[in-house]
């Protein structure tokens, strides 16, 4: 997006000229999928699409949020209880203003606008990009960018998303929003939240995002489920989380019939995307990308037969890729029940393989799936 555009939207919208404009982007997770709840290892990266907060100041107490692709306003009074309200994307912001203030960072008002060109419920972090940008936005408007440390922004907004918007997510999409790396991917142990950086900087390698347009209705539902298949899960076996298992406990589990098999097939994956999400990482430093794209082949097939949060139209997309020349691997990637896929596959064969995938999967669902390049991108950075 031009930041040209983007001013003009703020000064059509509030009627003044923009202060300063932050950035925060999405992110795809190349493997490690529904492991962040489980204290375990994700392996995502930064992507070159971003949500953009654009800000202007206030000389009093109230901080408005305005949406470029979403309906209504949110208004709240810094000096009064900030609670959820409407519209409901503004919970996302709400919470964030509601940490910061708790922290005595926010006391001057601001309207913000906010304008994302993330595929929005596509699995790409666009709730985490949405309340990174929101942050950074009130922390450069209150002249007090490094007023908190990273980890604790990252749990700030992790705690915003649970209490104002109800959805109970692990720390990986803000922390890759807020600590991505140009050409890194984040090998990030979701217990202790600290990260290393690993090479992901090739030239004849290409990642495709494959947005199928689509999110079911029971994702949320479902998502909620498996958070407490796990830990129930780890309660009847007696460790703290999922973490901490491995494949010689899973065995006890199943012999003693401590789990049912609902609850066998949820540890089955986790313990097993946490094993590959690290194997994963080593074949990176390695630059095996083949390796990879078979541990994502892998990732895939547990997500959809173990944990069952595949669909039919990302199921066809994996297997279309399978078959393609010069594809090293592909999988569902975020939440899952729609959304997107991913393809990791050689730079000059890229182009052909979104042309196949785009033509198939019109043929067989009647609608047109977007599908564009991506790469590691920085994160979240202050534009202006």
């Amino acid at each position: 997006m031009e930041i040209k555009t983007i001013r003009e939207i703020f000064h059509s919208t509030y009627g003044r000229e923009a202060s300063g404009i932050v950035r925060a982007p999405g992110r795809v997770n190349l493997i490690g999928e529904h492991t962040d709840y489980n204290e375990g290892f994700v392996l995502p990266i930064a992507i070159d699409r971003y949500t953009y907060g654009v800000y202007g100041l206030r000389d009093d107490s109230i901080v408005t949020f305005a949406s470029a692709q979403a309906n209504g306003r949110a208004s709240i009074d810094l000096t009064g209880q900030i609670e959820p309200g409407a519209p409901p994307w503004s919970n996302y912001c709400r919470g964030v203003v509601a940490g910061l203030a708790n922290r005595g960072l926010v006391t001057r008002g601001a309207d913000i606008l906010l304008t994302t060109d993330i595929p929005i419920g596509g699995g790409l972090g666009s709730s985490a990009a949405l309340e990174i940008a929101t942050a950074m936005a009130l922390l450069a408007a209150a002249n007090k960018k490094n007023g908190i440390e990273p980890g604790e922004l990252v749990l700030l907004c992790q705690k915003a998303e649970h209490e104002f918007a109800g959805v109970p997510v692990g720390i990986m999409d803000q922390s890759i929003s807020l600590m991505g790396q140009r050409g890194r991917a984040l090998l990030l142990d979701c217990r202790s939240g600290e990260g290393e950086q690993v090479p992901f900087e090739d030239p004849d390698m290409a990642v495709l995002v494959v947005d199928t347009q689509i999110k079911h209705d029971l994702a949320s539902s479902e998502y909620a489920l498996r958070r407490e298949q796990c830990h129930l899960a780890a309660e009847r076996l007696g460790v703290p989380t999922l973490r901490d298992l491995d494949e010689e406990a899973i065995a006890k589990g199943e012999s003693d019939d401590a789990l049912d098999r609902v609850q066998l097939m949820r540890v089955r994956h986790v313990v097993g995307e946490i094993a590959r999400t690290l194997e994963g990482a080593q074949a990176l430093w390695a630059g095996d990308y083949a390796k990879f794209g078979g541990l994502m082949f892998e990732s895939h097939a547990s997500l959809r037969d173990d944990y069952r949060v595949s669909c039919e139209e990302l199921d066809a997309i994996v297997d279309l890729a399978g078959g393609l020349d010069g594809v090293y691997g592909a999988r569902l990637t975020g939440g899952g029940f729609g959304g997107c896929a991913i393809i990791l596959a050689k730079a000059k064969k890229a182009k052909a393989a979104s042309r196949a995938i785009r033509k198939d999967f019109a043929r067989r669902f009647g609608q047109e799936c977007p599908v564009f390049a991506t790469c590691a991108a920085a994160g979240a950075s202050v534009v202006q």
